[in-house]
């Protein structure tokens, strides 16, 4: 076995191997050469190589999102470092595991004027659950800041950040191992809530005739059957879904602005709840939030074993726990209570359903008739990512199929590493992956393409529509060339160049026979990674999704 010949190295390497954190993402450097010669060298690591550190980030927060369990991204000393940022804030936002150790110069070449140093220890400190600020020798104390970075972002669900300083010479290796490393546990603790934690609040819940519950983004098969089955029989309960909850029941409402956006004063007034009972990370509708913020529950509970956003400015109680052990506990003090909040809206959505139909029958081809045949011929039991802005709210219009696994970068909403991080999930998982974006946020990331990891069935659903087409459904509108030039970033670009640089099979679509032909051949061929370029028209599409809302009364 080859070893890095700098024991702080050796350190590090050790306690991840103790750790169980064997997926390594490695953008080249050489002041991380003694992790990289360590980590490349043993075969109890996986180590991939991706030069782009933006990329590589999403990439490993890809990864880590769908093993939950940290990934390891190392790099070079320097600006490398700060590239990690959007996917670090994206990982503390997403409660998604990550590992950052960062290669670093000592302490007395910082801030003298020598090559490629920044200011590295903390950088991250405003979104970093642990920052293990080494020192150069190998000491208890540096094991034991290792051991607790890994043990928090195992634990907490969250990125931490080690930083560990070499001097030169970097390459040097040696045949045995100079170090014996302290391994120190995470503390055990399992999730409980007792019935004196919540009885008060069961009393208020059998007491109320409006409940709603509200999921945001969510694991797939996260919640019992037994919950799930609870809330449909309640006539008291409305439950409100997104693509991003992975929850299906046939009587949830899982397109929640469809639902909502024809409201009346009356109708919003006659639907706030009396209780708001939310798990799940973040939401993607502006509309429920905006409507939740004007009309407010008495009671407003999240339960989350962590974190809990008062993103409605009602919050009144959180309950630090996971939600099946809630409502295991929970359910069993309720009672059925005479209601028709749940008959009411189950009306409404039977209306909206046929009126949804009736609209998407005679449209023309925009980018909401794409994202009908899309998401509808999704194949089942696929993994679906999408990337932000655009594409994830015309997805949120679409029924989909419950088999379909669905994720987005939602912690922070950026576009900047959506391509990235659906490969890198695509890499851990072991079904089929499609990932559908817009043509701007791919545009923005066509270095994830900068890659050798790219699975043969990965299928990329590009639709491009000339621009930034969700600015063109904001307030503010005009179509003038300061806004076509620094809102909407209008362009000609195709991806066709791109795809046979990186190796990729490339088809477009301009229309719904196209589309239709161009779907059937994409997912009939798992030989080769592939992109289907869908064009559509720039100036309509904006028209035709805002008259989707007025034609659903």
């Amino acid at each position: 076995m080859i070893y890095p010949k700098i024991p702080l190295a050796q350190s590090i390497i050790e306690i991840c191997l103790a750790k169980g954190i064997t997926n390594i993402i490695i953008s080249p450097g050489s002041r991380n050469a003694p992790l990289t010669i360590g980590f490349v060298n043993n075969p109890a690591f996986k180590c991939y190589s991706i030069a782009d550190e933006r990329c590589a980030a999403f990439f490993g927060l890809g990864m880590a999102q769908q093993t939950a369990h940290p990934v390891a991204l190392v790099c070079t000393s320097g600006s490398a470092l700060l590239n990690y940022y959007p996917a670090f804030a994206e990982a503390f936002y997403s409660q998604i595991p990550l590992l950052v150790i960062s290669a670093d110069r000592p302490q007395s070449k910082i801030d003298i004027g020598d090559g490629q140093t920044i200011r590295q220890e903390n950088v991250f400190e405003n979104h970093s659950l642990y920052n293990a600020n080494l020192h150069e020798d190998v000491s208890a104390e540096n094991d034991l800041k290792i051991n607790e970075a890994i043990n928090t972002a195992i634990s907490q669900k969250g990125p931490v950040h080690i930083n560990a300083p070499f001097e030169e010479p970097l390459y040097e290796t040696v045949s045995e191992l100079s170090v014996k490393v302290k391994i120190f546990a995470s503390a055990n603790f399992t999730q409980t809530i007792s019935i004196d934690d919540v009885s008060e609040f069961a009393t208020i819940w059998n007491n109320a005739i409006k409940k709603m519950i509200l999921v945001g983004v969510n694991e797939p098969n996260a919640v019992n059957e037994k919950v799930i089955e609870a809330f449909a029989k309640d006539e008291s309960i409305v439950v409100l879904t997104e693509t991003t909850s992975n929850l299906h029941h046939d009587t949830f409402i899982n397109n929640i602005d469809t639902i909502i956006t024809p409201f009346t004063n009356e109708d919003f007034e006659n639907f706030r709840p009396e209780i708001l009972v939310t798990f799940g990370g973040m939401v993607v509708s502006k509309r429920i939030k905006a409507f939740l913020r004007k009309y407010k529950p008495k009671h407003h509970w999240h339960i989350d074993s962590w974190r809990a956003y008062d993103t409605f400015g009602a919050l009144t109680h959180h309950f630090e726990v996971n939600p099946n052990v809630f409502f295991e506990t929970f359910l069993p003090l309720t009672n059925a209570i005479e209601s028709n909040y749940f008959n009411q809206l189950d009306a409404v959505k039977a209306l909206r359903k046929l009126k949804s139909e009736i609209y998407l029958d005679k449209i023309p081809f925009s980018d909401f008739k794409v994202f009908e045949s899309v998401i509808q011929g999704l194949p089942i039991n696929s993994h679906l990512q999408i990337s932000n802005s655009s594409a994830i709210r015309y997805a949120q219009l679409i029924d989909i199929h419950p088999t379909i696994e669905v994720y987005c970068n939602r912690g922070t909403s950026g576009i900047d590493g959506s391509t990235s991080t659906a490969i890198g999930a695509a890499v851990a998982n072991t079904k089929p992956t499609i990932f559908i974006t817009g043509d701007i946020g791919f545009l923005y990331d066509s270095n994830a393409l900068w890659n050798s990891y790219i699975p043969k069935n990965f299928k990329i659903i590009l639709i491009n529509n000339g621009g930034g087409g969700i600015f063109r459904i904001l307030p503010g509108h005009e179509e003038t060339p300061v806004f076509n030039t620094f809102f909407e970033t209008s362009h000609c670009l195709t991806a066709e160049h791109l795809a046979k640089m990186y190796g990729l099979e490339y088809t477009i679509a301009s229309d719904e026979a196209s589309l239709e032909s161009g779907l059937a051949t994409m997912y009939a061929q798992n030989d080769t990674p592939c992109i289907l370029e869908v064009f559509t028209p720039t100036l309509q599409n904006d028209s035709i999704l805002l008259q989707f809302f007025k034609e659903l009364v």
